[in-house]
């Protein structure tokens, strides 16, 4: 009997998950890509690309494929996807993990403000200093457009469209990033300020060690809270293991 499982996927965490499921006899792992990345790296196994269409849209989607579980293994920061995996999994009676990587934590050395959304973090800015490395993604680049005193070095993957901020250099790039690197773009650019959302992982933590071995401030966003009532799991053998207790 083959059983049915179905990331919700973007992550490395997802990737990972699929690599180890996917050689395993009598499973069909199925990996969603919300289609927000021009060029995303892909898993292995099946892929569908695209959105659901809302909870309504991937409960359907659940039925249709006879889905065993789900786990949400989106960005800590796609509150929306999550939002509707948890309904659409209640609505049909779908076994749900969610699957988190752990949020960073400030350590000796740091210098860290934290804000509760982007437009917390941008109000933070004014006093700081004046040069801001900006690397919360494109999707949120409009609360920082009006702070016309200050100039951004904005990082993204895919170009980001406006309201950016006016005084501003974007650079296009993908992690994974070293700490000797994220200090070279840094000193070149004379940075005074990071400003960063709680991704977590090792891949982009890098820009936190240089800002720290900078003696700069950074401004931290905070992420949003995990679905109440939900099993987390912060590591791909926790979701494993889950399962396996979960969809045989």
């Amino acid at each position: 009997m083959t059983r049915t499982v179905l990331i919700l996927g973007g992550t490395g965490e997802a990737r990972a998950l699929a690599a180890a499921l996917d050689p395993l006899p009598g499973v069909r792992v199925v990996s969603s890509l919300a289609g927000r990345v021009r060029d995303p790296r892909l898993p292995v196994g099946e892929v569908r690309e695209g959105g659901f269409g809302g909870a309504d849209g991937l409960a359907r989607w659940l039925r249709e494929h006879a889905v065993d579980a789900v786990v949400d293994a989106t960005h800590p920061f796609a509150a929306r996807m999550t939002a509707s995996a948890v309904e659409a999994a209640a609505a049909t009676g779908t076994p749900l993990l969610v699957l988190r990587r752990p949020g960073w934590r400030e350590g000796p050395g740091d210098d860290w403000r934290w804000a509760g959304s982007a437009e917390e973090a941008a109000a933070l800015l004014p006093g700081l200093g004046e040069r801001i490395f900006l690397t919360t993604g494109r999707t949120t680049l409009a609360a920082y457009a009006g702070l016309d005193a200050l100039w951004f070095l904005v990082r993204a993957v895919d170009p980001p469209q406006p309201p950016l901020p006016r005084r501003s250099l974007v650079v296009l790039d993908r992690g994974p990033y070293t700490v000797a690197g994220e200090l070279a773009l840094m000193r070149e650019h004379r940075i005074e300020v990071l400003v960063t959302k709680d991704s977590g992982g090792e891949m982009t933590s890098a820009k936190l060690a240089a800002a720290r071995e900078l003696g700069l401030p950074a401004v931290v966003v905070r992420r949003p809270p995990a679905p109440e009532g939900v099993p987390l799991a912060a590591t791909v053998a926790e979701a494993l293991e889950w399962l396996a207790a979960h969809a045989g």
